[in-house]
């Protein structure tokens, strides 16, 4: 009876160990719809076109590319027309500004460090996610989460496709993550 055991376990182990990586095909049950304004400004419209290709150059690797599109975000939060928001929401977009802009100056500080942008990616991603919900987007957005990130505590990003091309990993893992929610125009 203990060789069966030992044997299936050895089995199981063994077939865990060949078993691809890919977490392309994962579904999130608990996927969450937002809703963002239509009436969105064109400075919003230009961050999101940034922060993909941000996105893009770290997913290709290229931490210099990265840096390049850090320095232009940095330059479009400091253009950000904060009246074209409600009275309300301004000092919480001020202060999303804000955040950001420190997290796409260490993005183009550093194209010589992948690993350092990545992390300040992961906290842009919030921060530009948040002024999306509040300022409206052009288009419909998707939060992707790849859950390995940062030993096992996972990031998100946004992307305007539902396929998975991880930022966090580039080639290493480029499948890793999932759908995680779909920010639609209202």
């Amino acid at each position: 009876m203990k060789k069966t055991i030992i044997l299936l376990s050895l089995a199981l182990v063994s077939w865990g160990a060949f078993a691809q990586h890919d977490h392309s095909m994962m579904t999130n049950k608990s996927k969450v719809e937002a809703s963002v304004k239509v009436e969105h400004s064109k400075s919003a419209s230009v961050i999101i076109d940034n922060y993909l290709a941000l996105k893009d150059a770290l997913v290709q690797e290229d931490s210099r590319g990265a840096a390049s599109f850090g320095k232009k975000l940095f330059d479009d939060f400091a253009e950000f027309n904060l009246s074209a928001q409600a009275k309300q929401q301004q000092k919480e977009v001020s202060e999303i500004i804000e955040d950001a802009s420190e997290h796409a100056k260490h993005i183009s500080e550093n194209g010589k460090d992948i690993a350092h942008q990545r992390e300040h990616f992961e906290i842009l991603s919030k921060d530009v996610k948040d002024l999306v919900t509040i300022s409206g987007s052009d288009r419909t957005l998707y939060q992707l989460f790849c859950p390995m990130y940062n030993n096992n505590k996972g990031g998100a990003w946004l992307s305007t496709s539902k396929e998975i091309r991880n930022p966090y990993f580039g080639n290493r893992m480029l499948k890793c993550g999932t759908v995680q929610q779909e920010i639609s125009l209202r």
